[in-house]
């Protein structure tokens, strides 16, 4: 029997869905598919697109903050050469890296983490 649902879409509450959506794509190579002050998206093709949706008085979770969230991870051939390709588009890297070797911690231009992790 075939599963009822397929996941479409991540949806990222921030606070400039344009902005996001922008450095995003260069991140994925995702096209932009809509951009407005509300919500913007980057269309996924066969994968899951990413959408971005403004939320008033948004903030994003801290890192390390302790909290439970959702994150995006990203597979990459080289994970050096990828962070330092990443944070050159705006990204952050934060001194706390838990991953060793396996992994890195970035956050997006408004906090929002996420990992690269070596395997493509």
């Amino acid at each position: 029997m075939p599963a009822p649902a397929r996941i479409s879409t991540v949806v990222i509450d921030c606070d400039d869905p344009s902005g996001l959506a922008e450095f995003y794509s260069k991140v994925t190579g995702l096209e932009i598919a809509e951009s407005g002050e509300d919500h913007a998206s980057l269309a996924g093709g066969d994968h899951p697109g990413l959408a971005f949706v403004r939320v008033e008085g948004h903030r994003a979770p801290g890192w390390p903050d302790g909290n439970s969230h959702a994150h995006l991870d990203f597979t990459v051939s080289d994970l050096e050469e990828a962070a330092g390709r990443i944070v050159a588009l705006g990204a952050s890297r934060p001194g706390f890296q838990p991953g060793k070797d396996q992994w890195i911690v970035l956050t997006d231009p408004e906090g929002h983490p996420f990992c690269l992790a070596a395997g493509a």
